[in-house]
Order: structure tokens, then sequence, then C-alpha cells
């Protein structure tokens, strides 16, 4: 018999904040296409998508993201009763997934996409206590990269199964975005949450490090460092080399990765990246600090740098130079889900 699972998400493509959201509707798309699994939904209804009979949204009102997921809570419990197995994700997760631990006989599965650690330079406590209890009670622990789980590990003494996420892929319409922002020289693309965790103000003093006053440095998303970086583009002289695009629809990103002549990731932390692959999926370089994309890909496929901006600079040197074609085998979420069945069997079947 099929395992029939309920998963709790956030959003959903394309109303998708990051990665994780990205994730989740990979996975869900893929189950829907099989028969050896059952899937289930659970995720706030303003982001959740029309017409699919599995997904099932919940009004959760105002308040962050912890009071929201909490309101959507009972109702997530009371679809667990057919469930076989709860799978959430990250911190957040928490309170849905133990009560459903507590009230039903289900295995509880918590996949990791990040840590705390990894998303501020000073993690709430809230969030370090809650994941070191979701270590400490959920049944099963996922990571979407050794350096996760590593590091899950290490902060938490947990011990997890690496299921790499798959390479999500772009596609352009053929604009060209550089010709439209004017840019003439070469153009460097960034597209991320503006939060310390993505080392964007290194990357902005990497580009005043560099000998190249034709690069034009794009960057897409918001946040809440968006301001703090327009000042300190001001105070380093080089708005003329800076375009703040603001928040990327998922139906341009494939043209901005396809119209740059690099894509820099400068992230602090990026326990997986689903940016790189989508940039690789149209054939544009990267430069990027660790990552755990990068342990599914050939070393070639990367310029890998530290987190500062002398070695940001030294790479975008590099990486516009580089000029030997790309190569690498993409791995896709069929794979993904494919190994998540197995995973969900496995632990169903003990």
């Amino acid at each position: 018999m099929a395992p029939r699972v309920l998963m709790l998400g956030w959003g959903f493509p394309p109303n998708v904040s990051g990665g994780l959201d990205t994730a989740v509707g990979e996975l869900v798309d893929e189950f829907d296409r099989r028969d050896d699994v059952d899937i289930d939904l659970v995720l706030p209804a303003e982001y959740a998508p029309e017409g699919r009979e599995n997904v099932h949204g919940v009004p959760t009102g105002d308040g962050d993201v912890s009071t929201r997921i909490n309101r959507l809570a009972s109702e997530f419990v009371d679809y667990a009763a057919d469930a076989d197995v709860v799978h959430t994700h990250d911190w957040f997760g928490y309170g849905p997934g133990s009560r459903a631990q507590a009230t039903h006989d289900v295995e509880w599965v918590t996949t990791f996409h990040s840590l705390t650690t990894d998303r501020n330079r000073h993690p709430p406590d809230r969030e370090v206590e809650t994941e070191q209890r979701i270590v400490d009670r959920a049944d099963h622990l996922i990571a979407v990269s050794d350096l996760l789980r590593r590091n899950l590990g290490h902060d938490y003494g947990g011990d997890a199964r690496v299921i790499h996420n798959g390479f999500s892929s772009v596609e352009p319409t053929g604009r060209d975005l550089k010709a439209e922002l004017g840019v003439d020289g070469p153009m460097l693309f960034f597209v991320g949450r503006h939060t310390d965790q993505k080392g964007i103000d290194h990357l902005i003093y990497a580009l005043s490090k560099l000998r190249r006053p034709d690069v034009t440095l794009v960057l897409g998303g918001t946040g809440h460092l968006t301001d703090q970086l327009r000042e300190f583009v001001d105070v380093l002289g080089v708005e003329d080399q800076v375009e703040f695009v603001g928040y990327v629809p998922e139906s341009e990103l494939g043209d901005y990765y396809a119209s740059a002549d690099l894509f820099v990731s400068p992230s602090l932390a990026e326990p997986f990246g689903i940016t790189i692959v989508e940039a690789l999926s149209v054939g544009t370089r990267v430069v990027a600090s660790e990552s755990g994309a990068a342990e599914v890909l050939p070393d070639d496929c990367i310029v890998e740098v530290e987190p500062d901006s002398d070695s940001i600079a030294d790479g975008i040197d590099a990486g516009l130079a580089a000029d030997t074609p790309l190569s690498y085998e993409p791995r896709t979420w069929e794979t993904v889900a494919d190994e998540h069945v197995a995973f969900y069997e496995e632990i169903t079947e003990e």
C-alpha cells in the first residue's frame, strides 16, 4: 500500500519566498504523478494554488510565521488522522508536527533546508530552541546537503538522512534585460532575500575593488536590509554600477539569469542554493561561496569563493575570464521524489 503523506508548507510556486517553497512545490508536483505515494499539502490559504484537490489552504490571518502556522495546526492535525507520515520543514513546522505526532499513529519527518544560524547573524533564541526541540522529538530528520547534515549534528546533535534537492530550471523568453537596463559591460546578477545570510554587502564591497568600472551588478529581491544596502552603495561611490530591480517575478527569472554574464551567490551560509542551479540551467556561469549544490556538481561548474570581498572580487575576475563550456548532469526532481518515496516506505515498514 502506498504511504499516505501529509506535508506542511508555507509558500507554493509561483507564490514563493525562498528555496524551501520551490522544493515543496517540485516535490508535490512529482508525487502527484506517481501511484506509489499519496500526498496532501497544508499551507496558508493566501499562498495555496487553486484547483488542487490535495492542496489545502487554511486561512491564517495576520502575524509572524510562527503565529500564522500555529493557527492552522488544528486543521493539520485533523488531516493527519488519515496519514502514515507527516512531513514538515524547518523550525516553523514544530507545532503542527509535534501535535500530529502526539495525536495520531504517524511518523513525523522534518526536512531542514537551513538552520537559524545560517539565516541570522544573531539567531533568535526562539528559533534555536525550536530547532533543538524538533531534533529531540521528530522521528526522522532529513537534510538537503552534507554541509547542513554536519551543522545539524554539530549544533544540535541531530542525525539526519541526506536527500539533496533537485535542480530547478528556469525558462528565458528571449528578453534582453541587459539592453533594457542599459548595461554596456559585463552584467553580474544576484537574486534573493536581502538578509545578512546572503552576504550582499560583501558583494557590493567586492564591486568597489574590481578594476573594471564597466561591470554592473543587478540586484534582485528585497528585504529588511535593502535601504541599508542602498546607503552602502552610495558610501562606496558605486551607485553607477548597481541596479536595484526589486522583486523579480518567477516568469522573468529566466531572462535575468540568461542576460547575466555571471550569477554571484556570496552567501555566508547556503545549505543548498536553488538560485545556483537555476542560473546554471540557462548556461550562466556561477561564482558562489560554499553551498550544498556544489556537492552534486562537477568542480569546474562553480567558481568557489570565500564570503569576503577580496575573494569575491577575485572570483568575479576568474568567472568573467572563463571560456570553457559548462557541462554537468542535472539532478532531477523525479530522482528526489524516488529517494523520498523509498525513505517513506522504509520508515513505515519498520
